[in-house]
This record gives C-alpha cells, sequence and structure tokens, in this order.
C-alpha cells in the first residue's frame, strides 16, 4: 500500500514549480489532493496533469490565499469534496523584488498577504477538520531568505521570517491535538525563475553552496512528504532547510 493513501492533502501554489512537484510526490502516494493557485489556468493544467498519471487523485481550486473570506468560503468546498483534511502544505509564494528604498507599499502588502496572510487564512478555514484528520500536518514552505535576507527582498524575508513565526506559534497552539507543524526552507532550486537567470549569474549563486549545485523540486518534495509521514511523527515547531549546506 502506498504510504499516503486515503490521506486527503491541500497545496496551495500547486500550479507550477515546487508546488507542483509536492502534488505529484503525494499522488504518487495514493494521496487525494486538492490543488490551489490564483491562476485558473495552471491549477487546471495541474490537476489535469496528475489525473492523467494517477487517476481520480486531485481537484482543483482557482483562489487567491490572500482573500480571506473566499479562502473561509472554498476551504468548505474542499472539505466537503475530500470528506476531511489530513494534511495542509502553504506553499503560495509571490514576490516583489526592489530595495526599500524604492519599494512602493503594494509591493510590500503583496508580498505578505500573499506569502504570510495567505498561510494564516488556510489555516483559519482548516484547522477543525485537521483537527479531526488522520496523523495531521501543516507544512509551511518558507525560504533560506526568512533565515538569512536579501538585499532587494525585504517584503519576501519579511514574509517568509513570519512564516517561521507562524509555524512555531502553530506547533504550540495544535500540538495539545496531534496536529504537528514544520517548516521547510528551501535554498536555491531550480525552477522556471532560475532557468531565466544568466549563467555567470547562476554560478554566483552556485558558488555560495556548500554543495556545490543547485537544488531540484524534487528535493523539497521529499522533505515534504517526510515530515507528512509517520516518521516524522515527534517533529513539530521546526525548520529544515534545504539548501546544500548553504545556511549551516
Amino acid at each position: 500500500m502506498s504510504k499516503f493513501s486515503g490521506k486527503r492533502v491541500v497545496i496551495t501554489g500547486a500550479g507550477r514549480g515546487i508546488g507542483l512537484a509536492i502534488a505529484h510526490a503525494f499522488a504518487r502516494e495514493g494521496a487525494k489532493l486538492a490543488i490551489i493557485s490564483r491562476n485558473p489556468t495552471s491549477c487546471g493544467a495541474a490537476a489535469k496533469e496528475i489525473n492523467a498519471a494517477y487517476p481520480d487523485s486531485s481537484r482543483f481550486y482557482a483562489l487567491d490565499v490572500a482573500d480571506y473570506d473566499s479562502v473561509q468560503e472554498i476551504g468548505k468546498t474542499i472539505v466537503e469534496d475530500l470528506g476531511g483534511i489530513d494534511i495542509l502544505v502553504n506553499n503560495a509564494g509571490v514576490t516583489r523584488d526592489g530595495l526599500i528604498m524604492r519599494m512602493k507599499s503594494e509591493d510590500w502588502d503583496t508580498v505578505l498577504d500573499t506569502n504570510l496572510k495567505g498561510a494564516f487564512n488556510l489555516v483559519k478555514a482548516l484547522q477543525r477538520p485537521l483537527m479531526k484528520g488522520t496523523d495531521p500536518r501543516i507544512i509551511n514552505i518558507s525560504s533560506v531568505i526568512g533565515l538569512i535576507g536579501n538585499a532587494g527582498q525585504a517584503n519576501y524575508a519579511a514574509s517568509k521570517a513570519g512564516l517561521i513565526g507562524l509555524t512555531k506559534s502553530i506547533a504550540r497552539e495544535l500540538a495539545g491535538r496531534k496536529v504537528t507543524c514544520n517548516a521547510i526552507a528551501p535554498g536555491f532550486i531550480t525552477t522556471d525563475m532560475t532557468a531565466q537567470l544568466s549563467d555567470d549569474l547562476k554560478q554566483g549563486i552556485i558558488s555560495k553552496v556548500p554543495l556545490s549545485e543547485l537544488g531540484q523540486v524534487e528535493d523539497i518534495a521529499n522533505a515534504t512528504l517526510f515530515l507528512a509521514s509517520p516518521e516524522a511523527r515527534y517533529i513539530t515547531g521546526q525548520v529544515l532547510a534545504v539548501d546544500g549546506g548553504m545556511t549551516m
């Protein structure tokens, strides 16, 4: 039997990149998925792709996680459709990079509302169903930028650092109901965004990584599967850096 057979998993930001890889990993292991993305085209295509490989494993929901009221409403629909929730993966994230000197307040708000408030919104909507789930897990996808900061990414760093604080607080609040909550801090991962970087810039990034290579989306997916598994039952409130040694 597959490790996550019968598990009901909600994944935000699952239309592409890391979120899509996480969705594939859970579907491969027998889970039933709610795939969430702000873009109906991307989340619809993701669900179609996953269902082609793992029939009837996925449903998709076009949702802006920053919209509190919409999250609460669609959260109810997801619970009804899946018959409950066992695992929540908060992966949705955006960037609006720029030096603080030039950063517009709306760029700050957009990033914090999606990356941090979005996770809060999902937890608010799904915490009660999660408490009734089997081996319930919440996994928040943060970033090494939330650990070390980065010039030109104050909004992104703040959102991802805040997500770590949120993770630890949720872990304490829900521990009594046996809901674990952990964060993963990816380093530099090969995605559509990094594919657009120049070779010189990529080499500059790689030079900061002790393992001397970029990570793959599957590295984050595998870490997520571990934290969602029975083997991680006694781990909560922790941050797992998957960064090739960059932040050690």
